[in-house]
């Protein structure tokens, strides 16, 4: 019984965490809290909320990787692409670890 009771609370925090990183794109800050967020929690977390976890720290990193590359080759102006690809990319992720997270 218990483990009905906390499935929710801990898929309701890692929602939270790609709610976070969506908030992010507009007020960056959000996304560190919520990276922050995932580490903290991975580790009591069932088994199935911590491939999320995994999956919103590796797409924060990656996220932060290609748009540092994006934001030092907006001189060049391939730049701007880069950064537009990666933004989709990260909303994209975003939101299938949103639908993942609902299905179970």
């Amino acid at each position: 019984m218990n483990e009905v009771i906390t499935q929710p609370n801990e898929s309701q925090n890692a929602k939270l965490v790609y709610i976070l990183y969506l908030v992010g794109i507009v007020v960056g800050l959000t996304s560190l809290i919520g990276v922050i967020m995932a580490y903290v929690n991975k580790s009591d977390a069932p088994d199935w909320v911590q491939s999320h976890y995994r999956f919103q720290i590796r797409t924060f990193w990656i996220g932060l990787l290609y748009g540092l590359v994006g934001l030092i080759l907006v001189t060049v102006g391939i730049g701007i692409l880069i950064l537009l690809f990666v933004l989709v990319w990260f909303i994209v992720r975003c939101i299938k670890g949103m639908n993942a997270l609902d299905k179970g």
